[in-house]
């Protein structure tokens, strides 16, 4: 078990789901220095690359402003990125008997328990996560994409932080 840098305590039972728990501190240190809208991108989980492919990133929202935020930016810079759940249901799957939650909700919607666990550090801060594992290095040049290291999602957070000033 482990105790987060908010205080939740945390069942380890995958011990390769280790970026999850600095994400999950880096989360909770930005509320803490007064950040009121989150932004997180990592290639977190393999099992985005099941669910899309190396064609699309994954998107989760916590709030529907921030995703049509997000939404928008990537539509503007030409980057591919598809939107996957957050619903209740799937908190089932990080519910510890030993702690507040486990860091890993198993094979079935991996990205997804990666996504919900994070949701619980963000809390109702407005938050995005991209799973940017399938399109982070691609093998051969696409359209829209690089080969190589590909660059993924920063041209849509470009975007995304110039939304705000308008």
């Amino acid at each position: 078990m482990q105790i987060a840098m908010s205080g939740k305590s945390i069942e380890i039972i995958n011990t390769d789901a280790e970026g999850r728990l600095l994400l999950a501190d880096g989360l909770h240190y930005a509320k803490q220095l007064g950040c009121t809208h989150l932004v997180d991108a990592a290639t977190l989980t393999g099992a985005v690359v099941v669910a899309l492919g190396y064609a699309n990133a994954g998107i989760f929202a916590n709030d529907e402003d921030m995703y049509e935020r997000i939404h928008k930016a990537n539509e503007n810079a030409g980057e591919k990125m598809w939107r996957l759940p957050l619903d209740d249901e799937y908190k089932e799957n990080i519910k510890s008997s030993i702690a507040d939650i486990v860091n890993s909700g198993g094979r079935w919607g991996g990205a997804i328990n990666a996504a919900m666990f994070l949701k619980e550090f963000a809390e109702d801060t407005p938050w995005i996560h991209l799973d940017i594992a399938g399109t982070a290095w691609m093998e051969e040049q696409k359209p829209w994409i690089a080969k190589g290291p590909s660059g993924i999602a920063l041209r849509s957070l470009i975007e995304f932080v110039k939304g705000f000033t308008n």
